[in-house]
């Protein structure tokens, strides 16, 4: 084997790996807007444990949607999620204020997060923005299903309006 062929063979054999661990394990997202302030900022670049309530299996229509090694998502874990609806595209972050089984209050009055843990049926959960004003949160769009839950907002690694040059 030429020893040139090696080299190439270890880069492709790192970058595939790195790749699938970006993919499947962690993702950096930005914050866009004030939406979330007082706790991440415009320009915040947040990392995303995608793994942290299991491994997602979208499916895509191909599949049913399920998550291997599943565990709940707790309250006052931030999570990163997509609407399901088509208002808002993009990844939304919000607190879990209550999970399946949990009483919240409203103003139509007091409400049971539905749900069951049973794997067939998707669980929901009331997830509520740190910022009142985001219309990104259960306030406005009601139960958020499992299904559509990313993963946890582990931290935030830098700002990029604060990063000078020199």
């Amino acid at each position: 084997m030429a020893n040139w062929l090696k080299y190439v063979i270890a880069f492709a054999s790192a970058f595939a790996l790195m790749l699938a661990i970006r993919t499947l394990a962690f993702s950096i997202h930005g914050v866009e807007g004030n939406g979330l302030t007082p706790l991440f900022h415009n320009g915040d670049r947040l990392l995303i444990n995608r793994v942290s309530y299991g491994l997602r299996i979208a499916g895509n229509g191909l599949l049913p949607y399920s998550r291997l090694m599943r565990s709940q998502v707790k309250k006052g874990d931030i999570v990163a999620f997509t609407l399901p609806s088509d208002t808002i595209t993009g990844l939304c972050i919000a607190r879990c204020k209550a999970v399946p089984g949990d009483t919240i209050a409203t103003a139509e009055g007091p409400m049971l997060v539905p749900g069951l843990v049973n794997c067939a049926k998707t669980d929901y959960y009331w997830l509520e923005s740190i910022n009142p004003q985001n219309p990104a949160d259960s306030r406005h769009i009601g139960f958020v299903p499992e299904s559509h839950i990313i993963g946890k907002v582990v931290s935030v690694l830098y700002n990029r309006n604060n990063i000078r040059l020199q």
